[in-house]
């Protein structure tokens, strides 16, 4: 690791008040400084490092002109706000970044007043900037709202419907688009920064708006032509034609790592605007350090790093993930069945799909950032006889519950669900948790809802998804490695709604829906020796249950533990339900159920995580021991 850099300006920044005294000749040097310092707080704590880099001038400039945090600034998403950290006070909590305890990866409404609006999932800027914006208005403020969305990001509807909502309402409200990879800009250069600073200022405004008084004196026909003239014109110089239609006054593009051409356009349309205007802004994800410009995700997420190598320290796998087992696996079946086709919303290596893309290239899909879209559109597909593999994380896939809903649960059309970081994920905190997939998906008529306990059974799943032509189907699996079970040559399709079991015992019966089986193991190995004969069960399916499988371990056993990655209403909330359905709980059976506790964890470590949540194996000797009156501290003591 390098020596921490040499930051004299930076080290005078604690606040962007202190930023704003600062002589506009020093922002070049200081922006210098605030990326030397990113990067190098990055590599000892890893995390989202390019879309950072791309948006350092940028943030120096934002708070500059902007009175924050009076002036509320919002950034999309949240990948890009490291800079925005370390100049809001918290640079002496950096190196936390994304730790236990620590500074959350993304903004955070409780972390920073700096923070006006909590952001992980994508294109929710503009909505909240307009609320803001609308409630400032009813309160008499004159406060700016500026919201900042990635190209990326704009490929997502919400977006649109908020930017066709603002401009409809023309309250004041500043939208920075930040382009740093689509190809929808004009070259940047000279000309089109000064094109950018005329039509933000108020010369142009002020010839514009007389324009539009004496075209609205015309006839009608004539007053039509002339805003035709008027938007061609401007379209012609700035591409602004899209945004221009939705109400949005357009300016742009500017240089996005240009002081000089930033400031000035940031200034006008500060003072000069009224409604809705959108800045476009080109800059370059990965800026300034040459791994991340050469790579090809640009250093979106990183491990820990050598920042003079960039050589990252990602830990050697023991075995094979979960996301790489579903890609290999989906592609065998897929070289045996053509009507396969794999859909993702902007995530084809974080899903494992871009090994599907380079061995079946039209028969993958990328719909962008559009989870909504994506669902409804494997649910056509499905209508036409394929069998679509909509990919989506579980976080993700809260996003398009009500396509989920009506566009396929209702119709019964066999669209397969591989969701991937079921549970919780470290790092990325509560906002990329898989909490509640189970509960909101079992709860559907006609769907069948698996998880997979192990790498091997992840495999079957996909057989069986790909087999399965009844109606929805869904498969849970974590991120991370699997348990480094043996893989079968290729996977067999399970009988819907059998659960099996791996250990027989005859006192406790450990019932498990998803990865905790490891644990669950663990456990019973304890309990085996506390003279506890104990069975593990894998349920394998939450819907439909395997009532069988459930009556008969709460016939033959005293105790039964449901154990689950998931929020309560989940798969124990269906396993207490048929109990009670059945009456077994009226005979004496002591039943606990375990899930993901009813709160929002902060990041840490995975296994710390599952510890916090009570979900390890320590935690399962608890509740059995609690459940039969035993001493549960001298139990935890010696596990």
């Amino acid at each position: 690791m390098s020596s921490k850099p040499h930051t004299p300006l930076l080290d005078k920044v604690t606040s962007p008040a202190n930023l704003r005294a600062l002589a506009e000749a020093d922002l070049a040097q200081l922006a210098d400084e605030l990326r030397k310092e990113t990067i190098d707080a990055v590599s000892e704590t890893g995390g989202h490092l390019g879309a950072g880099l791309g948006v350092v001038e940028l943030t120096v400039a934002l708070h500059y002109v902007f009175n924050t945090p009076d002036d509320r600034l919002i950034w999309d998403v949240g990948h890009q706000c490291y800079p925005h950290k370390i100049l809001t006070g918290r640079r002496d909590r950096i190196r936390t970044l994304r730790q236990g305890g620590g500074l959350s990866g993304f903004t955070k409404r409780a972390e920073s007043p700096y923070d006006p609006f909590g952001a992980a999932h994508s294109s929710t800027s503009i909505s909240a900037g307009l609320g803001m914006a609308v409630g400032r208005d009813l309160d008499g403020r004159a406060n700016n709202v500026i919201a900042v969305i990635g190209d990326g990001a704009m490929s997502a509807g919400m977006a649109y419907e908020a930017m066709n909502n603002a401009g409809s309402m023309h309250s004041r409200l500043i939208v920075v688009l930040n382009d740093n990879d689509m190809s929808i800009a004009p070259p940047v250069g000279a000309m089109s920064a000064y094109l950018a600073k005329l039509v933000s200022g108020p010369t142009y405004q002020s010839l514009r708006d007389a324009a539009k008084s004496i075209a609205r004196a015309l006839p009608r026909p004539l007053q039509e032509k002339a805003a035709k003239a008027e938007e061609f014109a401007r379209g012609f110089w700035t591409g602004g034609t899209l945004f221009e239609e939705l109400g949005f006054y357009y300016v742009g593009p500017v240089d996005g790592h240009n002081l000089e051409h930033l400031l000035p356009v940031l200034r006008n349309v500060r003072d000069t605007h009224s409604g809705p205007v959108l800045i476009h802004v080109v800059t370059q994800k990965g800026k300034g350090y040459a791994p991340a410009e050469g790579a090809k995700d640009k250093y979106h997420g990183v491990a820990r790093f050598d920042v003079i190598t960039g050589k990252q320290a990602k830990p050697k796998a023991n075995a094979p993930s979960y996301t790489s087992v579903f890609a290999r696996s989906l592609v065998q079946e897929a070289e045996q069945d053509d009507k396969i086709v794999a859909i993702t919303a902007a995530m084809p290596e974080g899903t494992g799909l871009d090994l599907f893309q380079e061995a079946f290239p039209k028969r993958t899909f990328d719909v962008g950032i559009a989870e909504q879209h994506a669902v409804t559109f494997a649910a056509g597909l499905a209508t036409e006889g394929y069998k679509p593999f909509a990919a989506i994380y579980s976080t993700f896939l809260q996003r398009a519950y009500d396509q989920v809903v009506h566009d396929v649960a209702i119709q019964g059309l066999p669209v397969r669900f591989p969701i991937d970081r079921a549970g919780l994920v470290g790092a990325d905190g509560p906002t990329h948790a898989g909490a509640f997939d189970t509960a909101f998906l079992a709860c559907l008529p006609g769907f069948v809802v698996m998880a997979a306990s192990d790498e091997a059974e992840l495999r079957h799943m996909v057989a069986t998804a790909a087999a399965y032509d009844d109606g929805p189907i869904s498969f849970r699996y974590p991120r991370g490695e699997g348990m480094g079970v043996e893989l079968p040559e290729r996977g067999r399709v399970l009988d819907i709604g059998k659960g099996i079991i791996r250990r027989e015992g005859t006192k406790v019966a450990l019932l498990s829906f998803g990865a905790r089986l490891g644990e669950c193991f663990k456990a019973a190995d304890e309990l085996d020796a506390a003279g506890l004969s104990t069975t593990v069960a894998d349920a394998r399916f939450a819907k439909p249950l395997d009532t069988d499988l459930v009556l008969r371990l709460a016939r033959e056993h005293e105790v039964l533990v449901t154990i689950e990655e998931g929020s309560v209403g989940g798969f124990g909330s269906h396993v207490l339900a048929a109990l009670a359905e059945a009456g077994a709980l009226d005979r004496g059976l002591r039943v606990r159920t375990m899930t993901l506790p009813d709160s929002f964890q902060d990041q840490d470590k995975p296994d710390a995580l599952y510890a916090q949540a009570g979900l390890n194996a320590t935690a399962i000797l608890t509740r059995v021991f609690e459940a039969l009156g035993r001493d549960a501290a001298a139990i935890a003591r010696r596990a």
